[in-house]
């Protein structure tokens, strides 16, 4: 999504010489530099300057939130509400366990402790879209099971809503020593199927596994509990963080939906593309950064960190470069 905001980059390439991408106009003719180096987690060159979108802000805004008494009645909603052509400013979903997590923590007393899903729904633009939109979200709610609908038009009344999902992170940090958040993307459609697979998975590892998510993009946040200072429990739970975003790219999503690959997900990169696309990447990369002085160990599968099935495909794909 970032890549939608920026118009422009002023870089440094690792060869010390700057140049700048984009323009203040949208649509540039030409190659889109602009899109490949915010994309490229800074293993092309170091951004210095940021010309950025401003959008307007919206006449009104609406937020709802709607309860559930299943994740699958939930997860429909979202899809039927996408399928109606109606695109939110925001969709977030929260399972039961981060539900009681937040009211434990934040007591923002909005969230029913008996819901097993609900829904924060933003609507923002001119006001007689948003009041035509939100009576149809709520529609679309009650047809799939909510329980009761609230609307907040107020500022302060809106912020109360959306209190408990912006705490969630650190709820969780007040009940589990260590969190693993990961940031797998799915299609819509295959929410409530995805969400049964991520509990099953939760029970083989025997960890604890909290669902909380941007529902409107299929933008998943798992956030698996687990205690550090005990031997192993970092690599199982790292394990299991794999085996969700693996079950991401099999039913048609991603591997990162906004935190990047980075060096956690590096390993999982093949899961997602093929040696052709991959090698693809990197003689791009090359172009600008040769000797590999940005980023070295970012994005990419090396061999270090995942086998020797990843040395053997960087021997085959790049034979005269000296790292490999």
């Amino acid at each position: 999504m970032t890549t939608n905001h920026v118009l422009g980059l002023k870089v440094v390439l690792p060869d010390g010489s700057i140049i700048d991408t984009g323009s203040k106009i949208p649509e540039m003719p030409g190659y889109d530099l602009t899109g490949l180096f915010v994309g490229s987690e800074g293993t092309l060159g170091i951004a210095t300057e940021i010309t950025l979108r401003i959008l307007k802000a919206p006449e009104a805004i609406h937020v709802l939130l709607a309860d559930f008494t299943s994740v699958e009645a939930a997860g429909q909603a979202v899809s039927d509400i996408i399928s109606a052509g109606i695109i939110p400013a925001g969709m977030e979903m929260m399972d039961n366990f981060s539900i009681n997590a937040v009211e434990d923590v934040v007591a923002t007393n909005c969230y029913p402790r008996d819901a097993e899903a609900i829904l924060l729904i933003e609507i923002d633009g001119l006001e007689v879209e948003v009041a035509a939109n939100s009576e149809r979200v709520e529609a679309i709610c009650r047809h799939n099971g909510a329980r009761h609908i609230r609307t907040a038009t107020d500022p302060a009344e809106r912020l109360t809503l959306w209190k408990g999902r912006k705490a969630a992170f650190a709820a969780m940090g007040k009940i589990s020593p260590d969190y693993y958040v990961q940031d797998g993307v799915i299609p819509r459609t295959k929410l409530q199927y995805v969400l049964k697979q991520i509990e099953e998975l939760s029970k083989k590892h025997g960890y604890k596994v909290a669902n909380v998510f941007h529902a409107g993009d299929g933008n998943l946040h798992p956030l698996i509990l687990y205690n550090n200072s005990i031997p192993g429990q970092l690599e199982t739970v790292e394990e299991l963080g794999g085996d969700i975003l693996k079950l991401c790219v099999e039913v048609g999503g991603s591997i990162s939906g906004e935190h990047g690959i980075g060096a956690d997900k590096r390993c999982y990169m093949p899961n997602m593309f093929s040696e052709t696309d991959l090698e693809t990447m990197q003689w791009v990369r090359q172009v600008f950064n040769p000797k590999e002085l940005a980023n070295p160990e970012k994005i990419f599968p090396t061999p270090r960190t995942c086998g020797e099935a990843a040395r053997a495909q960087a021997q085959t794909q790049f034979p005269d470069v000296e790292r490999f």
